[in-house]
Order: structure tokens, then sequence, then C-alpha cells
């Protein structure tokens, strides 16, 4: 997750490059931010308009209509908002949107309570693209009343993707959250974006202008809350550097923070063979053996069945790219400014995360991530004194557990929410 100047970055690109050629026709689609590509596994020239440029970017899913006098009460109408962020592969300068599509925008934020027979309708002007950065998605308005209701929407969940997915892959986690009363945020970063990271460029201006985001939200009214669910190595590292964003806001902001959901997660060091194996994950998906998980056998003749993991093993042709991948990260990750990036962030994810409660869900058969980095990070931090809950699914695939175990995987957030976030649900 490097930029490299001249000589080095060329020839190393070129090398991974050429060895996914030798096992994906379709390795193009992976680096155009805009062309539509297989989802994974879980559950799915010139400027543009002005009103379409701030869109490009950010949107949301759901849309209820506002009385045109509240728009004093938004902040985003005010000269002093934030410019948008272009990427670097757009060729789009950078412009203030236009009203039209900031009051849209901003319905998120309130905390209305429309009708139940009133539907939600997204105007033509803010029509969402096919993928975009981060968008909102609005808690359902037939998803209860009452107290425990009133909680719920008052709690904003933000999903952070896992490398290479885009929108409509995280889609079926939202419509969970949302179909129970919360607000929620999804994030992904495009593959392009995290090809071309720069420390300071463009993708963590992105950050903090989610990052101002949430703390706007959070913070204007009391009793609101925030509860992070990441996704792999790359979702919990980006849950790290907004909490870096945070913390230099004041305590304000990590005082809302009431839960932590870890999916598939994490590797608490810049280890090259991780690195390598999620890379190849994201460019070959389904081709990749990490989408695989592991193979089981179970013996019947026992009272209680004992399976045996038989691991899938890569095609040689995967084999040579995670050998290409593995060299090139580790040269990439020993690049002071980017080791000392890693290394601020892991720090903080280590020992100076919220207090909030934690949950992991994970897997003995992840190809990606080993189990014993998650277990080993699990022990230090419930020494540290963290509230830590954890299923292993024993053997589903990587960033796949809510498709191949819906149920378990349901009844986990479930439990843990009700237990540790919202315990006035606990029995409603």
């Amino acid at each position: 997750m490097a930029y490299f100047p001249g000589n080095l970055h060329r020839p190393l690109s070129a090398m991974a490059a050429v060895a996914v050629a030798t096992v994906s026709t379709d390795l193009p689609n992976q680096f155009h931010p805009h062309k539509p590509t297989e989802p994974n596994a879980v559950p799915k020239s010139g400027p543009p308009p002005q009103s379409e440029m701030w869109v490009s970017r950010i949107s949301i899913t759901n849309y209820f209509a506002v009385n045109v006098n509240d728009a004093a009460n938004c902040p985003f109408l005010k000269p002093a908002f934030p410019r948008m962020p272009v990427s670097p592969f757009s060729g789009i300068s950078p412009s203030v949107a236009s009203p039209p599509a900031l009051l849209g925008l901003y319905q998120y934020a309130k905390l209305a309570n429309p009708s139940k027979d009133q539907d939600y309708k997204l105007p033509a002007a803010i029509s969402p693209p096919s993928d975009v950065m981060y968008r909102w998605h609005l808690p359902d308005p037939n998803a209860g009343s009452g107290k425990c209701s009133l909680a719920k929407s008052r709690t904003l969940v933000v999903l952070l993707g896992w490398l290479g997915a885009k929108q409509r892959h995280l889609k079926r986690y939202a419509e969970w959250y949302t179909s129970r009363g919360f607000h929620v945020v999804t994030f992904t970063f495009p593959m392009a974006d995290v090809i071309s990271y720069k420390v300071g460029g463009k993708a963590e201006e992105n950050l903090d202008l989610l990052a101002n985001h949430l703390a706007e939200w959070v913070t204007e009214e009391s009793g609101k809350k925030l509860v992070f669910h990441t996704f792999s190595n790359t979702g919990w590292l980006t849950y790290g550097v907004l909490l870096e964003k945070f913390q230099n806001q004041g305590p304000s902001v990590m005082g809302r923070i009431k839960g932590c959901i870890v999916d598939s997660a994490p590797v608490a060091a810049p280890d090259p063979q991780v690195w390598a194996s999620g890379f190849s994950a994201a460019f070959l998906k389904k081709q990749s053996v990490a989408a695989k998980g592991m193979r089981t056998s179970e013996n019947p003749g026992m009272e209680v069945f004992v399976s045996t993991n038989v691991h899938s093993k890569p095609a040689v042709a995967e084999a040579a790219l995670l050998v290409v991948l593995e060299k090139f990260f580790e040269v990439v990750l020993n690049l002071p400014s980017i080791n000392r990036r890693l290394h601020d962030v892991l720090d903080l994810l280590s020992s100076k995360q919220p207090k909030c409660p934690q949950l992991y869900v994970y897997s003995s058969a992840d190809r990606v991530i080993p189990v014993k980095s998650v277990e080993s990070f699990i022990e230090r931090q419930r020494r540290a004194g963290h509230d830590v809950r954890a299923c292993d699914f024993l053997n589903s695939p990587h960033v796949d557990h809510f498709r191949n175990h819906p149920i378990l995987y349901s009844s986990q957030l479930t439990n843990f929410l009700e237990d540790c976030v919202l315990p006035c649900c606990k029995d409603s």
C-alpha cells in the first residue's frame, strides 16, 4: 500500500502484473475504479456536471424529504465546507458541491420519524454511482418503535471493507443493520487508490473527510454512539487510522465509540506473507485458494462428529504470484516512511484502543489471516483489561463467515449489540 518513485515502482509493479496476468484475464478490471467486477463470495473524459462531482465519491442509499427551512441547520451548507478530495486517476479538479446535492446528502444525520408508509426516495440529481468511497444508509422506518428503537436510531454502525471490496459487497451487512433500525455508513477503498497509496496522500485525505463527517454526526447531539465493524486487515487498519484522527480531535469522539466488531483479522505486524495473501485474494477473487477455505470430511460413525481439515493447494500460477508479491512486500513494508506509519497505527490498535467491548469473528480455515495471529491478539487485549468476545467459525473462508453461517453470524452480532452496546434492547 505505497507509492514508489521512479526506478523502484515500475519494475515491481510490472513484475506483479505479469504474474497476475498468468492466472487472470480480467486483471485490468481491478485497477479501473468504475468498471463492474464479479462480486466477492459475501452476499454482491471531461469534468462531470457540478451536481455529480461530490456524489461521485459519496452518496446515500436511502433518502427522505426534509423541510427546506431545515437547510439553515445543515453544517454542510456553510461556506467553510471542505473540498472533496479527488482520485489521482480521475483527472477531475476539486469542487464544492452544489447545495441541492448537499441537502440530500445530509439527511442521514437527521433523527426524523417519517411515517411508516412513507417511502425513501433518492432524487435523480444524487443517484448513487456504481462505486463510491463511502455511503450512508438510513434505518428502516418499519424497524420498530419505543425506547430500543430510539437508541438504535442514535447509533451509527461504520462498516470498513476489506481489500478490493466494493459497496455492493457490503450491502448485505448494511441491510442487516438498517433492518434493525441502525444508521450505517459503508466505506471501501478503490483498488486503484490502494495501489497508489502514499503516506499523507489522497487516500488519507479521504479518511480525514470521513473522520470529520463521523465526528460531526456523533457530537452534534448527546446520546449518539458509534460502532465499528471492520473486515480483514485492511478494514482493521482503516479503523486504526480513524482512531488516530479521533484522538487528535480530543476525547469527545473517542468516548462515543461503544463497540468494535472485527471480522477476519487482525495480524498486528507488517507481515509480507499476509499482505501477499491479501493482495492475491483481491486480484484473483473466486479463483484464489483463499476463497475456498478448507474442505471438511466427517466421520459419521462417532457420536460426536470429528472434522478433519484438508487444505486446498494453490495453483502453480497463484503460488508464483504469491512468491512475487511476498518479495515485493518485503521491500515495501521496510521502507522507512511506510514502516513508521504502520508501526504508529498498529501500536494504537494494540495498546490504545477505546475502552469499549470487542467482538472477533474469524475462522481456522482462513487462508489469508492466520488463526494463531487472531487468537494471540485476542488474549493480549483481554490481558489489557478489554471486554472481548470471540467466535471461531472453523471452516468458512476469509471474510465469508456471514454467507456460510448466516444464523450463527447474526446471533453473534445480536448478542454483542444487546449485551454490550444497547443493553436497553435485550428484553425488548
